[in-house]
């Protein structure tokens, strides 16, 4: 695992346990706990969704959930915001096209 901070001249970090967690059906690794769009981030996953009329991908923006950037579909649950969603074991993730649809 490696896109992490480690160290930082004045904040602290405490990571949860490891989990393994799916994107688009392959397995990845992050800390519980973590915004999702952190786990991703850390793993190279920069494209979190793709726009409704072109298509064209999106990705961490805002971080405070103010946006649409991040949606992504969490355990069949579309327009999840992943920069204020936490990380839990096992989680199903997916890149969501357009508004998404509920399963």
């Amino acid at each position: 695992m490696g896109g992490w901070i480690r160290e930082h001249p004045i904040l602290t970090y405490q990571h949860g346990r490891k989990v393994k967690f799916y994107v688009d059906g392959k397995e990845y690794e992050g800390y519980e706990g973590e915004p999702i769009a952190a786990a991703l981030h850390a793993n190279g996953i920069r494209v979190y969704r793709k726009s409704m009329v072109l298509e064209r991908p999106r990705g961490f923006f805002c971080a405070v959930g103010k946006c649409s950037s991040c949606f992504m579909v969490v355990n069949g649950t579309p327009n999840v915001r992943v920069c204020i969603t936490p990380l839990k074991e096992g989680m199903r993730i997916e890149t969501q096209v357009g508004k998404g649809e509920i399963r």
